[in-house]
């Protein structure tokens, strides 16, 4: 039976679309892209509001399916398509890699997204120096508590030596941290694991300056 066609509905600097593109780049698994620039609230047009109720990116369009909220993607990926595994086969280690990227995922990325940072400025007058502070200070402590993970667990990777669901948040929030000008020299083993994964071409293609959306350098 052939696989369905996808097609992601994303913004090349969304740090949750950056995770499903790396999930589908480990996969191995072909899709289209459908961009939105989120400056120009594309996302919040009558049509993308017709597939997502709440007119967030990431969506995948499965066939005449339609998935939302990253974490949700990469797990129904990892059902589909289940070789290479993103998740470890015990189901104690897989809650320990579930947890790492929740720590990115629930923890530090709803606090720093557009979404909140344009609430910040227009809600409570925030400066950009009171903006740059409370990035940091979200990213520093989620960080902190993945670097001790990452000590007890990791390897090559967040998780051990083979790229998981864990990698797939942390590498785009290190992109976020660098863009906002956050201190990474405190989390040695994450800027480590954020190198080596560089170097891998699924890392490196979904990288935010490589999509077809992406602003001119």
């Amino acid at each position: 039976m052939s696989s369905p066609a996808l097609r992601l509905h994303g913004y090349w600097r969304s740090t949750a679309s950056y995770r499903v593109r790396i999930a589908l780049g480990l996969k191995g698994v072909p899709f289209d892209q459908a961009n939105l620039d989120l400056r120009d609230d594309a996302h919040k047009s009558a049509s993308f509001r017709d597939l997502t109720a709440q007119g967030l990116v990431p969506v995948l369009e499965v066939g005449s399916a339609v998935l939302s909220q990253s974490l949700a993607i990469v797990e129904w990926l990892e059902e589909r398509f289940p070789k290479p595994c993103l998740l470890p086969e015990a189901a104690l280690e897989r809650a320990i890699v579930r947890a790492m990227a929740q720590v990115v995922a629930c923890d530090i990325h709803p606090l720093n997204n557009l979404r909140v940072l344009a609430a910040l400025r227009s809600d409570f007058a925030a400066t950009p120096g009171q903006i740059d502070r409370w990035i940091g200070r979200w990213i520093g402590e989620g960080f902190a508590a993945l670097e001790e993970m990452i000590a007890r667990h990791g390897g090559q990777f967040a998780f051990g030596d083979t790229p998981s669901l864990a990698d797939c948040c942390l590498i785009p929030q290190v992109y976020s941290a660098r863009r906002f000008g956050v201190d990474l020299d405190r989390f040695p083993r994450i800027r480590q694991i954020d190198e080596h994964a560089g170097r891998l071409a699924p890392f490196a293609v979904a990288h935010p300056l490589r999509q077809p959306d992406a602003d001119p350098a």
